[in-house]
């Protein structure tokens, strides 16, 4: 059997999706989805009312005035990011699984780096940015639930210097680049989304460079050890940002995500 399909069918608790996904996805994709159908889903779990209500009133979108209203919460933020927002908490506990705290931060982080950059270039819809980011490293669930002193020992190395798909082969004979996708396919997620999981580290050999080429640029800039040469220049040109104010954009993206974590935490 392929290394990479052994891995993920041996890890019994991630073959599903979390319904509260499945279910705002099915609502998305009918042509005639209201607000109301996806509003239901919040309503009627507590905790993602209050995550709600604390992310619309928080400075992460900067509104005027407090919003009480659960209803107008979700008017205001759309159905776009309704959907990305029950995503990125219901995505949570599988990704906090045996400890592993900081993939599920480090996915917010790249999600809100490219919602910001795309808002801010126009080189691609900010709400598909987001949740590209958000996605773009689902298959580390794997391989850290498959061994987590060993990925852990994967994660050391890579913070040392390593490039993690070698390293990632080297422990497990597979990659996250190869579990992510094996992922992304049983789940039948968008092809924009399994495209950008499965290219993130090598954008040019995607049919859909850009999204890659984002999540790319945005997971090198959020590093706790950025490395500004690590970053691609021609990229940086594309966003029309000047290569030296890299340290700046970092910080104001960091402080961005920070503030999204806090109230979804």
């Amino acid at each position: 059997m392929d290394k990479t399909i052994e891995l993920v069918n041996n890890v019994k608790d991630i073959h599903a999706m979390p319904t509260v996904i499945v279910k705002a996805l099915n609502i998305m994709k009918k042509p005639t989805a209201s607000m109301k159908e996806l509003g239901d889903i919040v309503m009627f779990d507590q905790s993602l009312t209050i995550k709600f209500l604390a992310l619309v009133n928080s400075a992460y979108y900067g509104f005027s005035q407090q919003i009480s209203s659960i209803n107008i919460a979700l008017s205001l933020l759309g159905m776009v990011k309704v959907k990305n927002i029950i995503v990125a908490v219901a995505m949570k506990p599988m990704m906090s699984n045996q400890g592993d705290k900081e993939l599920w931060k480090h996915s917010m982080r790249v999600a809100s780096g490219c919602e910001y950059l795309a808002n801010l270039t126009k080189i691609m819809d900010a709400d598909e940015a987001f949740i590209a980011g958000f996605v773009h490293d689902v298959g580390k669930i794997v391989l850290h639930m498959t061994d987590e002193k060993r990925y852990t020992k994967v994660i050391s190395l890579v913070d040392d210097g390593a490039d993690i798909q070698e390293t990632e082969r080297k422990y497990f004979d597979s990659d996250h680049v190869k579990t992510g996708s094996l992922l992304a396919k049983r789940w039948q997620l968008p092809i924009l989304l399994a495209n950008t999981i499965m290219y993130h580290h090598a954008p040019a050999l995607s049919s859909i460079p850009v999204p890659c080429n984002l999540v790319c640029f945005v997971d090198k800039l959020v590093q706790t050890n950025f490395r500004p040469e690590t970053v691609d220049k021609d990229f940086c040109n594309t966003l029309g940002i000047d290569f030296e104010d890299l340290e700046e954009l970092r910080n104001a993206i960091l402080q961005k995500a920070e503030v999204m974590i806090s109230e979804l935490s």
